[in-house]
Parts: structure tokens; C-alpha cells; sequence
């Protein structure tokens, strides 16, 4: 704009001058003063176009530099933001991907130390049953031999009784059967030694009578032990059979 008016200033100076000059020397005819003003009317309304054309040119290219520089500190402002998103945006990726590693690592080591532990306290509980049933297998093996072992005894010692028993019995019977052989075949012997001797000889009645009075009581006792000893067998035979059918 300055140089706008210095040069409009320029002009219209070089324009009077020369208005000055040519109505200096044209003093001597009106016509040549009016083609002098026109002249003059002419170039000052040249030189304030020029000056207007060169005002508007520069206000243009004032308008123009500030759209530029506006321009410029938009594209600035911007390439400002985007690098801050972008730089908070890669801040935040790294943060998310380090917090993503911690907790990867923190649930790989959990899950290890839960699947170890896991591990020692099923083979804990296994060995542990083991152990019982291997403990409760022995002794329910023991037992059964030790009950096994019992009735065994039982089973063999009831026998060995009944047959001592038996034994018993049957002894006590022929040594009965032979004692009750043995008496009779003595009272018949001494019947008939009496009869041989009552047909023989009459005096020796009475000791005759005597003899066969102590045979008669020795057999009786003979028959009453004889009854004693088969009601005590009885009994031993049935006391060990009840003994054996309880066990």
C-alpha cells in the first residue's frame, strides 16, 4: 500500500508538473490548456487506477499469504494431533500389550503351580489309598487265616474229642460188656458149682447161701457202675456234640 502511494504521489506530482509546465507555455491558447487538463485529468485518473489496481493486488496478496499461513498453522495443528494420537495410541498399544504379557505370564504361572499342585495331591491321594487298601488287604487276609486257623482247631480238636470219646466209649463199653461177660460167666460157674455143690454137699449150705448173697450184691454194683459209666459217656457225647455244632 505504501508503495501504492508513492508511486500515485510520484505520479500526480510529475503530473501537475507537467499540468504547470504545459499551462506555462500553452498560456497563449485556451485550447491547448483544455487538451493539457484532459491530459492531465487523464493521467491522474490513470495513475489512481494504477495505484487501486496495486492496492488490490496487494490486499490480495496479503489475503492471500494469511490463507497460506492459516493453511500452514492448520496443517501444523493437525500433523500436532495426529503425531500426539499416534504417539498416544502407541503408548497405549505398548501399555496394552505389557499388561497383556504380565497377565499372560501371571495366569501361565498360576495354571503351573495349580496343574503342580494338582499333580502332588493326586499322587498324595493315590499313594495314600493305596497304602489303606494295601493295609486293610493284610489285615482282612490275617484275619481270615486267624479265623480260618480257629475254626481249623476247633474243627480238629472237636474231632480229636469226639473221637477220644468214642474211644473212650467204646472201651468203657467192651471193658463193660466183657466185666458183665466175665460176672456172668462166673455166676453161672458159681451156679452151678453151687447147685454141684448143694447136690453134693448139704452142710455147706449156709456158706453156700452166703457166696451167692455177696455174688448177688458184687453184680449189682457191677450193674450200677456199668449204668453210671454209659450215663456219664452219654453226656460227654452229647456236651461235645453241642460243641461242635456251636462252632
Amino acid at each position: 500500500m505504501s508503495s501504492c502511494c508513492s508511486s500515485s504521489s510520484s505520479c500526480s506530482r510529475s503530473s501537475s508538473r507537467s499540468i504547470s509546465g504545459s499551462s506555462s507555455s500553452s498560456s497563449s491558447s485556451s485550447s491547448s490548456k483544455a487538451v493539457a487538463a484532459v491530459v492531465a485529468v487523464a493521467a491522474v485518473a490513470g495513475v489512481t487506477a494504477v495505484a487501486a489496481v496495486q492496492g488490490v493486488a496487494a490486499v490480495a496478496a496479503v489475503a492471500v499469504v494469511a490463507k497460506v499461513a492459516a493453511v500452514v498453522v492448520v496443517v501444523v495443528v493437525v500433523a500436532v494431533v495426529v503425531v500426539a494420537v499416534v504417539v498416544e495410541v502407541i503408548v497405549v498399544v505398548v501399555v496394552v500389550i505389557v499388561v497383556v504379557v504380565v497377565v499372560v505370564v501371571v495366569v501361565v504361572v498360576v495354571v503351573v503351580v495349580v496343574v503342580v499342585v494338582v499333580v502332588v495331591v493326586v499322587v498324595v491321594v493315590v499313594v495314600v489309598v493305596v497304602v489303606v487298601v494295601v493295609v486293610v488287604a493284610v489285615v482282612v487276609v490275617r484275619l481270615v487265616v486267624v479265623v480260618v486257623v480257629v475254626r481249623l482247631v476247633v474243627v480238629v480238636v472237636g474231632l480229636v474229642v469226639v473221637v477220644v470219646v468214642f474211644v473212650i466209649v467204646v472201651v468203657v463199653v467192651v471193658v463193660v460188656v466183657v466185666v458183665v461177660v466175665v460176672v456172668v460167666v462166673v455166676v453161672v460157674v458159681v451156679v452151678v458149682v453151687v447147685v454141684e455143690v448143694v447136690v453134693v454137699v448139704v452142710v455147706v449150705v449156709e456158706e453156700v447161701v452166703v457166696v451167692v448173697v455177696v455174688v448177688v450184691v458184687v453184680e449189682v454194683v457191677v450193674v450200677e457202675v456199668v449204668v453210671v459209666v454209659v450215663v456219664v459217656v452219654v453226656v460227654i457225647v452229647v456236651v461235645v456234640v453241642e460243641v461242635v455244632v456251636v462252632v
